[in-house]
């Protein structure tokens, strides 16, 4: 693979030491637009090309793969304009903006026999894997809470009314699609599509900072809170007749899980995780080994995955009436 990265932020500081563990990945270029942080990012992690554009790094005919990592309401663009570049694609969370916007790109991809897919780390993380796999031991579940609580120093300066990516309307960010997606993605990924969906969100300056996420699946429900104005314990559980799981770290990490089963005074802890690997180490490993074999099949069931988390973010936030510009098209 010779990647291109577009973007320059946070998470491509995480990523880029974890590439270099993984093999047939070779980063050829990355895109953005300050130029000091580039040079910086170049000398560092020995990247021989930088561009200033996202057409100029989409140019280069070098690159096969392109990683985008932009700010949110940038996603549908850079992925567009990719598909026309012939580049295969693996694009951070959240996919796009909204279900519309994730559906048309999917389509274009398909039509350009170009390959896709969403790093979203925790479909890729043996712990969650496994912990998956023993729902169907707890019995009947009834509640299952999870929550991502993260003060942002960003809501020092929102509240000050400066207005950073993560807490802009117009970027498409808030706690919902920032946070929160980690939670319901989970939730969905387990259990599938809920029946409702329902969004009490706490609104300032028209984006939400916090809120939870209530999914009803008839005989139980989820409670899914994300916050980037107050920080919490980052407890998951997943509540049965016959036994709890319980996730003491965020979905996105997923660093152990505990079992404790009705009648037992016990808890059986796991860990299936490797020492000291991140947890994006697993996505990416995945990914290249889907692009290189030109699996299809994984790729298809992936973005059946996307999809369902996109349709239940965008009902989730209509219901709380945060809408993004992009959603003029719906």
């Amino acid at each position: 693979m010779k990647l291109g990265i577009l973007g320059s932020g946070k998470i491509v500081k995480e990523v880029l030491p974890v590439l270099k563990e993984i093999e047939n990945i070779e980063v050829v270029a990355i895109a953005a637009r300050n130029e000091e942080k580039l040079q910086n990012l170049c000398e560092e992690f020995a990247i021989e090309k930088y561009y200033l554009s996202i057409e100029a790094l989409l140019a280069d005919e070098q690159i096969d793969t392109v990683y985008v990592a932009l700010p949110n309401n940038l996603h549908f663009y850079a992925m567009d304009k990719a598909i026309d570049a012939g580049k295969d694609i693996i694009c951070e969370k959240p996919f796009t903006t909204n279900s519309y916007e994730t559906e048309k790109i999917i389509e274009k991809a398909k039509e350009h026999e170009v390959m896709i897919v969403e790093a979203i780390s925790h479909r890729f993380i043996p712990n969650a894997i496994e912990a998956k796999k023993i729902v169907d031991d707890l019995g009947d579940i009834k509640i299952v809470s999870l929550n991502y609580s993260q003060y942002s120093s960003r809501y020092d300066k929102f509240k000050e009314g400066i207005i950073e990516p993560v807490f802009s309307l117009e970027s498409a960010g808030g706690a919902l699609i920032d946070l929160n997606l980690y939670n319901v993605a989970f939730a969905v990924d387990t259990f599938g599509l809920p029946k409702d969906v329902k969004y009490f969100a706490n609104i300032e300056k028209n984006i939400d900072t916090s809120g939870i996420v209530i999914l009803d699946y008839d005989d139980f429900k989820i409670s899914c809170i994300g916050s980037k104005d107050s920080a919490a314990p980052m407890i998951n559980t997943i509540q049965g007749t016959k036994g709890t799981i319980e996730i003491p770290d965020a979905l996105n990490s997923f660093e152990e899980f505990n079992l404790e089963v009705v009648g037992d005074d016990g808890q059986y802890s796991f860990q299936f995780n490797q020492e000291g690997k991140s947890r994006l180490y697993y996505e990416f490993v995945c990914i290249e080994e889907i692009l290189r074999t030109r699996d299809t099949k994984k790729e298809k069931e992936l973005l059946e995955k996307t999809r369902n988390y996109m349709e239940v973010i965008t009902k989730a936030r209509f219901d709380a009436n945060i809408y993004y510009p992009s959603d003029k098209i719906l």
